[in-house]
């Protein structure tokens, strides 16, 4: 996928990243009276011809697979029959329900960017959305325009001849956005999450995660990359035989980083170890070679009483390299990243070896996705909620927010009733967890206030042009946070995104309008599988809250310790049961899934599950049981939560998910949670022994 070029690692990216939902996308009133304040009306209305959209993906009777037992592969009896008949598509590394939402939702985006680009008139976040789609679509002038829009910039690198001018370029690269080597930004100070902040974390690698540089088995990997630092120096003027050796030392030197960085297990596991708060004075010892105080101005930041300076090791190391790393080192470093991270947006040449590496060998995807989903991806990730408004004018009924609201609020009550009810945790406790959860802040759909793009100037000159100018006003306008009061109206997400999340700063649960459709959600469909859809997904995000992170911030979003000495120890001995339960899956022949690493994820699918069944018991009663297609209400409810986890992946891309992401695969997912519910086997009257049925000293409560 494309993403923002440089974009930071801050502690706000990795937490919402680390609690989003994964897949591992008619406008009301109130929407239009805070789209008309943000920018001018355009002339022409837009529209969607929902013909041209993919089908929408709902559960069928005929997609079980009634050979199989339920109690011993729910996963084959669910989803089997539809994974045998569904290839992942050329363009894709994975395929399945999310993917399947986020084609439909690519498909509304590209009929509102096509008219906006048709639009002579258009204004406000129209013209954005216009100016990205028709230079991005204008193959002819990016391949005519090939490397020069990047002149200046390697002009400025190769320029540098000692560590003073590779800090003075760190500096004035940062300023614009354009920062490969560390993460910077504004997000909620942890001991007071009504205030921003400035986080500095680390970065500067080109692979996922740091065991791609030591790991035997990753080795091919290290290989393919080298070998891709090298093509993309040449490409961008560098000899074959320089580039050659030009990308062995640039791999050295992003080891010798990684050697001095935090895995990703050990960052989605401690969330504290994004905060370190430090004065300048103090940050300026640490790291001689790089003054913090000096980084701040350049920035146009005014000098903070303290910030976080997340990593502190990694630092350390960076100021050690600029003092013993040759310039022409750093200058390789750097202008392979600069090539490397313009590449989506360059010619032909650049964008097919980006393919090539990042798409095809690192996640087996087998073709170039088509030009106009790159665009739009582009868009996505540079002017997301620019784009939003308009997505939310056609593709999001009013009537589906209301439905969601009162689906929020049963979850709501379900959820408090459950922790009530805890049998191993301390009245003391529980006053903290309830008072937590009615801190909660639900929002649905879209944001109430629209964010201000006043101030981004894009045009009809340059594809990567009008990129660059989103990378410095985006950074920019993170950054005029630092010491400034949260917003609690902004959001982490856009609407046409296919995801949903918990915020723990802010004890917020979010649920874009994009992944608001079938199978998650479905205003056609009963009771049992919207409870077994989106109120899942409803009670995961809220679970989330109090997983092993969520858990360690307070109702307000402080980062405190609200429990316990003993039901913190209770807590830990229930987890653990879960992290060996996760980590006995096999993903693949010698390929385990990472208990730990999952460890957040799997207790959000573990309560939101159980919370979701309760709340669907609740909302029922007393009704009789409507026997959907045969099933039981019980039946189809935990048939839809595994219809959401159907999906494939390439065996490249399984790797990659297995060792970097904090969801385990989607097929354990279907299975991981139902397995320790005595109500899933009382539904398919599984019995004891049976796969889905785990033994009582195995069997996982948590929330």
């Amino acid at each position: 996928m494309t993403t923002p070029m440089f974009k930071p690692a801050v502690l706000t990216a990795a937490m919402l990243s680390a609690l989003a939902l994964g897949g591992c996308s008619q406008q009301d009133k109130p929407m239009a009276d805070a789209a008309a304040k943000t920018a001018p009306a355009s002339p022409r209305a837009l529209t969607l011809d929902e013909s041209h959209l993919p089908p929408v993906n709902r559960f069928v009777l005929a997609d079980l697979d009634t050979s199989k037992n339920a109690c011993n592969d729910f996963g084959g009896y669910v989803n089997g029959k539809w994974q045998a008949a569904n290839e992942i598509p050329g363009d894709r590394s994975s395929w399945g329900a999310f993917d399947m939402l986020d084609e439909r939702s690519i498909a509304v985006q590209k009929q509102l960017a096509e008219q906006a680009a048709a639009d002579p008139a258009a204004a406000g976040v129209e013209k954005i959305v216009s100016d990205f789609w028709a230079t991005g679509m204008d193959a002819a002038k990016i391949n005519a325009q090939g490397i020069s829009p990047l002149k200046d910039r390697l002009a400025a690198i190769d320029a540098l001849t000692d560590k003073d001018t590779v800090a003075d370029y760190l500096r004035s690269s940062a300023a614009k956005g354009e920062n490969v080597l560390f993460g910077f930004g504004s997000s909620p100070d942890f001991k007071d999450s009504t205030m921003n902040m400035a986080y500095a974390s680390q970065g500067g690698l080109g692979l996922p995660d740091r065991g791609y540089y030591f790991d035997k088995d990753k080795k091919d990997k290290l290989d393919a990359y080298q070998a891709h630092i090298a093509k993309v120096l040449e490409l961008s003027g560098i000899p074959a035989a320089d580039a050659a050796n030009q990308a062995k030392s640039v791999l050295a030197f992003e080891t010798r980083l990684a050697k001095a960085s935090k895995s990703r297990e050990e960052m989605q596991r401690d969330v504290s170890i994004y905060y370190n708060p430090v004065t300048l004075a103090d940050a300026d010892k640490l790291t001689p070679n790089f003054p913090w105080t000096r980084f701040f101005a350049s920035q146009g930041v005014a000098a903070p009483a303290k910030f976080s300076l997340a990593m502190p090791a990694f630092h350390e190391e960076v100021s050690r390299m600029l003092a013993d790393v040759p310039a022409d080192t750093w200058k390789a470093y750097l202008r392979f990243h600069a090539v490397d991270e313009a590449s989506p947006y360059l010619s032909d040449a650049f964008v097919q070896e980006n393919y090539e590496f990042y798409n095809k060998t690192m996640r087996g995807q087998k073709e170039q996705k088509e030009r106009g989903k790159r665009v739009l991806r582009t868009i996505d990730g540079n002017a997301g909620e620019a784009l939003g408004q308009m997505y939310v004018k056609v593709a999001f009924p009013a009537e589906s927010k209301a439905r969601m609201e009162a689906l929020v609020q049963n979850l709501r009550e379900a959820l408090k009733a459950r922790i009530e009810k805890l049998d191993w945790m301390s009245p003391e406790t529980k006053a903290k967890a309830i008072e937590k959860w009615a801190a909660f802040t639900p929002k649905i759909g879209y944001p109430d206030k629209w964010r201000d793009w006043t101030g981004l100037a894009t045009s009809r000159d340059s594809y990567i042009g009008n990129v660059l100018a989103a990378t410095e006003f985006n950074y920019k306008w993170d950054l005029g946070k630092i010491g400034k009061p949260v917003d609690r109206t902004e959001w982490g997400m856009s609407p046409q995104t296919v995801n949903a999340y918990y915020n723990p700063m802010q004890n917020e649960v979010v649920f874009p309008a994009a992944i608001l459709q079938p199978p998650f959600f479905d205003p056609k469909a009963d009771d049992a599988a919207n409870y077994g859809g989106i109120g899942a997904v409803i009670g995961h995000e809220m679970t989330h809250g109090y997983d092993d992170q969520g858990s360690r911030f307070g109702p307000s979003g402080n980062f405190e310790n609200w429990w316990t000495p003993a039901d913190a120890k209770g807590f830990a001995s229930r987890t653990d049961k879960l992290v060996n339960q996760f980590s006995g899956y096999e993903a693949a022949p010698g390929l385990k899934v990472n208990g730990k690493l999952t460890l957040g994820e799997n207790i959000a699918d573990l309560g939101g599950l159980a919370t979701a069944y309760d709340a669907m018991k609740h909302a029922t009663a007393g009704t009789p049981d409507p026997m959907t297609d045969g099933l039981s209400r019980d039946q189809h409810f935990f048939i839809n939560w595994a219809t959401v986890w159907r999906s494939k992946y390439t065996p490249d891309y399984l790797k990659v998910i297995v060792n970097t992401n904090e969801h385990a695969p989607p097929d354990f997912r279907a299975i991981g949670a139902p397995s320790n519910l005595p109500t899933f086997a009382a539904a398919f009257s599984c019995k004891a022994g049976d796969a889905m049925v785990r033994a009582t000293d195995k069997q996982v409560v948590i929330w």
